[in-house]
């Protein structure tokens, strides 16, 4: 759920595909770049995926009240 949007985040124009074991775990996932996309390390994913459940979490009321 992260992953992807964190590369987004990171190169809006990025071409890949995220394959099991784990497509919410950065360690495990395993990422295809396609047509020539540069790889982005998985510790800079990882740190964009933090962000984003941080953010994920703060607004977690707001979620909550729309129920």
């Amino acid at each position: 759920m992260f992953i992807d949007k964190a590369i987004k985040k990171i190169n809006p124009t990025a071409q890949f595909r995220i394959t099991e074991p784990d497509e919410d775990n950065v360690d495990t996932a395993i990422i295809d770049w396609l047509n020539g996309t540069t790889p982005i390390s998985k510790s800079d994913i990882q740190t964009q995926v933090d962000l984003l459940k941080v953010d994920y979490d703060a607004k977690e009321y707001q979620r909550k009240r729309k129920s």
